[in-house]
């Protein structure tokens, strides 16, 4: 379901109590002409070009993000589709094709199914709203540990600590051929580093202190999320906010999830266990 603003939505909801698990989907899809400028095509479709689970303690003083890499290869399970039926069980499939054959559905039950974790809730988000969202923050900090040229993304970037804007931030999230081997490994480093930079900024306390600021961030992405029922309205969305207020960016702990080279193909990956295993069952 689509997040839309809703008459009660600055309404202030219970804070949570329960540890939450929220699988963040970062989508590659051009529909619409913001998106097509911010990714630079016009691709049909779309898969899921990040997959990070963010679990949340119930004090929400800690959060653990699990990245999933999208080219190790799983069993992806029957998923349902909104045209009706299912697809069939794939084995050896790339994780990415969950989202491009079920959407965010199949790719939560691809999640579950790998890790034996229940995810709570989904959020998707697209080009346009990644950068809506940093430019809403006021932009992000983070520090690059190498010098960053990318031509495909006119990325350029100093060794060292930048404050970026939203179009310069989803370019840093979606840099391959600027770093290191040019893999997905290699990308979801900075992305982490963008994920505890976002963290922060929702956290400070100069944005908490200030519903209507916080309502302004919600309002501004909304339309760029796809959630589940229990995040589709700014309601939720705030509420999910509010609650992070005791959450600094030293209690954030980024993990990717162990793997190894495919043995099928020197271009994928697949989990590496028990290390994987370990990592899901900390979340539990």
């Amino acid at each position: 379901a689509r997040a839309t603003p809703t008459p009660s939505a600055t309404a202030q909801a219970p804070l949570p109590t329960e540890a939450v698990n929220i699988l963040v989907l970062g989508s590659d899809s051009r529909s619409g002409e913001e998106n097509q400028a911010l990714g630079g095509g016009s691709s049909t479709g779309a898969r899921s070009d990040t997959a990070m689970v963010v679990h949340i303690d119930a004090g929400r003083t800690t959060a653990t993000v699990v990245s999933i890499p999208r080219d190790t290869l799983v069993t992806r399970p029957s998923c349902p589709l909104e045209s009706g039926g299912s697809t069939a069980v794939s084995y050896g499939a790339m994780f990415n094709t969950a989202y491009a054959v079920g959407g965010p559905v199949c790719a939560v039950k691809t999640v579950e199914s790998i890790t034996d974790v229940r995810m709570d809730h989904y959020v998707e988000i697209d080009f346009s709203g990644f950068a809506k969202l940093v430019d809403a923050l006021g932009g992000v900090t983070v520090t690059t540990d190498e010098d960053i040229h990318d031509d495909d993304s006119h990325l350029n970037l100093k060794a060292g600590t930048h404050h970026l804007d939203g179009k310069q931030a989803l370019a840093l999230a979606r840099t391959r051929h600027g770093i290191g081997d040019g893999s997905d490994l290699g990308r979801i480093g900075l992305q982490q580093k963008l994920v505890k930079a976002l963290l922060e900024r929702i956290s400070t306390t100069i944005l908490l202190t200030s519903p209507a600021k916080l309502y302004s961030v919600a309002d501004a992405v909304t339309g760029s999320l796809t959630t589940d029922t229990g995040l589709d309205s700014l309601t939720e969305l705030m509420s999910l906010g509010e609650s992070l207020k005791g959450l600094a960016a030293d209690g954030v702990r980024t993990v990717t999830m162990p793997v190894v080279t495919a043995p099928s193909d020197p271009n994928r990956v697949v989990a590496k266990e028990p290390e994987a295993r370990e990592v899901w069952e900390s979340l539990r």
